[in-house]
């Protein structure tokens, strides 16, 4: 069962987590979310736990608790929404009306002139 994990501390590395989530039995995997640019925690983690009542227990168990400043959230993890979600950026498209032909703006030949 993947389990999703929010509120932890920005210091908290993935060993520390492993070592928070195996007192409730046997993990494949923990990995916290870090930032690209900075390097550092972004606050939450995603932990794999193969036996799914060892999982509920983790979730029981931690849920709320504090770690540090915030308390904890932790709960069963969301699938990805599937359809290939946008990661950002240009997505194309004319914002909805496509009858509308595009119109260049209109200048004076007298470039002192102003129209208002």
């Amino acid at each position: 069962m993947k389990i999703f994990v929010a509120g932890l501390p920005y210091d908290l590395d993935d060993a520390e987590l492993v070592e928070i989530f195996e007192k409730f039995g046997a993990i494949t995997s923990a990995k916290v979310a870090i930032d690209r640019e900075t390097g550092k925690s972004k606050g939450f983690a995603f932990v794999d736990m193969p036996n799914e009542e060892e999982a509920r227990e983790a979730i029981d168990g931690l849920n709320n608790i504090s770690l540090g400043k915030k308390p904890l959230i932790v709960k069963e993890a969301e699938d990805k929404p599937s359809g290939g979600g946008s990661s950002g950026g240009f997505r194309g498209g004319s914002g909805g009306n496509n009858n509308r032909r595009f119109s260049p703006p209109r200048f004076s030949n007298n470039p002192g002139r102003r129209r208002d």
